[in-house]
């Protein structure tokens, strides 16, 4: 009896130690699950500020740089305008000393003058004939489609015609056959009413 007591009291005692450890184990790798998380929580949260704070310098360093370029910009059309004020009148000048130069270099001698009169007079015959062409090639392509246009409205009237024709013909048909019908009842109930009649009589 007593050696049973005492192998019940070591079983309770071990089992108790068991259950400390369990506990304290289970304890232990609570707390270490929960640092775990907690160090995971705060890298992530360092790792997305880090990237905020890149963007925003991106960001910023973006912005300064176009507003520097809309400056330079800026002043360069500034600058722009101020020469084509300049520049503009100046060419203008020069290209139309360049064509009164070349407009009258042909005709200060006898001969270049003669070529260049027969020349503007081949160049205004070529501008007829092309002119004359163009305007047949026009007359061509109306007529065409005029004649197509008439062809086609031709057509549609006399399928439009034919469909009407058609539908009198069916038409009539049917009143005569209807026609024929009653005719036929009438004499019917005629002979019938005489021969119901003459009994009587």
């Amino acid at each position: 009896m007593a050696t049973q007591s005492t192998t019940r009291r070591s079983s309770t005692t071990r089992r108790s130690t068991n259950s400390n450890r369990s506990t304290a184990q289970r304890s232990a790798s609570a707390r270490k699950a929960a640092a775990t998380r907690r160090r995971s929580s705060a890298s992530a949260s360092a790792r997305r500020t880090r990237s905020a704070a890149r963007t925003t310098a991106r960001s910023a360093g973006r912005t300064a740089s176009q507003r520097a370029k809309a400056e330079a910009t800026g002043l360069q059309a500034i600058a722009q305008q101020a020469e084509r004020v300049v520049l503009i009148p100046v060419g203008a000048t020069l290209t139309a000393s360049d064509n009164v130069v070349d407009t009258v270099k042909p005709f200060v001698q006898a001969d270049t003058a003669r070529r260049e009169v027969e020349r503007l007079q081949r160049r205004v015959r070529t501008n007829l004939r092309k002119f004359e062409r163009r305007g047949n090639t026009a007359r061509n392509r109306v007529e065409r489609r005029v004649k197509r246009t008439r062809t086609q409205i031709e057509r549609e009237l006399r399928q439009r015609r034919n469909q009407v024709q058609r539908a009198v013909r069916r038409n009539r048909r049917e009143l005569e056959r209807d026609f024929r019908g009653v005719r036929r009842d009438v004499g019917r109930n005629f002979d019938r009413i005489a021969g119901d009649v003459s009994p009587l009589s």
